[in-house]
């Protein structure tokens, strides 16, 4: 018998056979993508904008910034400074200025500074500074006059043909200043827990406040946690100390009584002390007690 014949395929499943095959490949490619292609990862999350302050009661008046000084506190506006009278500039900037005419001839200068001047205790006129803080590229006179009780700051620039001075402040005698880039810094420790800090600027015309602030640098003890070890009084000496009750030292019965006093079931029994050359007596033990006869 001759054998059976597979069956032909028509061109129609041929044609389906032929549109798998490439589905396949086309899957397998996609799953071999090339590193670095870009991917389509679908729709992008929402973007949710950062929350902005929502001022209360937005009507009413806002209150200055902590670390601003308000305008009430800086009072109308001042003039613009003018060149200190009678001083001359000998060189291109203010490094070849006498200080020390300078400082007389400022009309701003107290009755105290100009003590300093001539020399009093606890006076003293430190050496000048020269720092850039208007940012033209020349440097500004920085001078302390040291009084008896604080510190008084002058800052000098060159300009109108003179010195002109650009800042006038006083600062405790403990102090320290910097500057940063352009700015002036003033620390002042004014309490054994904190300092304040005075950040100054040139506004074009002057240096003023730009910022002040306080900040802590020790340990600071709560209110109503009481005085600290070494704030208490110390006791005087050969103050009575507490001391237990006192104890009656009357015995509850004489001793000529003859009648010896019970003793607590966990009383040790009391032993002499042997006497030296005899030998250490040992105690009996306990004689059991006799049973009790049967009735």
């Amino acid at each position: 018998m001759a054998a059976a014949q597979p069956p032909r395929r028509g061109p129609r499943a041929a044609a389906r056979g032929s549109a798998v095959a490439v589905l396949g490949l086309l899957v397998a490619l996609a799953g071999c993508a090339t590193p670095g292609e870009l991917r389509d990862a679908g729709a992008a999350r929402p973007v949710t904008p950062s929350p902005k302050p929502q001022p209360l009661w937005p009507t009413l008046a806002a209150a200055p910034s902590p670390t601003s000084p308000a305008a009430s506190e800086t009072g109308p506006a001042e003039p613009p400074p003018v060149p200190v009278p009678g001083v001359a500039v000998p060189g291109p900037d203010l490094t070849s200025v006498d200080l020390g005419a300078l400082l007389s001839k400022d009309p701003a200068l107290s009755a105290e500074e100009r003590r300093a001047l001539t020399g009093c205790p606890d006076c003293a006129v430190r050496d000048p500074e020269f720092r850039d803080l208007t940012g033209d590229g020349r440097p500004e006179l920085i001078a302390a006059v040291a009084t008896g009780g604080s510190v008084v700051l002058h800052v000098y620039t060159l300009g109108g043909g003179g010195v002109v001075p650009v800042l006038r402040v006083a600062v405790l005698r403990a102090f320290s200043a910097e500057t940063l880039a352009a700015d002036l810094w003033l620390n002042e420790a004014t309490t054994p827990s904190s300092r304040t800090i005075s950040h100054y600027g040139w506004n074009g015309t002057r240096l003023v406040l730009l910022e002040q602030r306080v900040e802590a640098i020790g340990p600071v003890t709560a209110p109503g946690h009481g005085p600290t070890p070494a704030d208490r009084p110390s006791e005087p000496a050969g103050a009575a100390q507490p001391s237990a009750a006192p104890f009656s030292a009357k015995p509850a019965v004489s001793p000529s009584s003859g009648v010896s006093q019970p003793r607590r079931p966990d009383q040790a029994v009391p032993v002499p002390a042997p006497r030296p050359g005899t030998a250490v007596p040992t105690p009996a033990p306990p004689t059991p007690a006799a049973p009790e006869a049967k009735r």
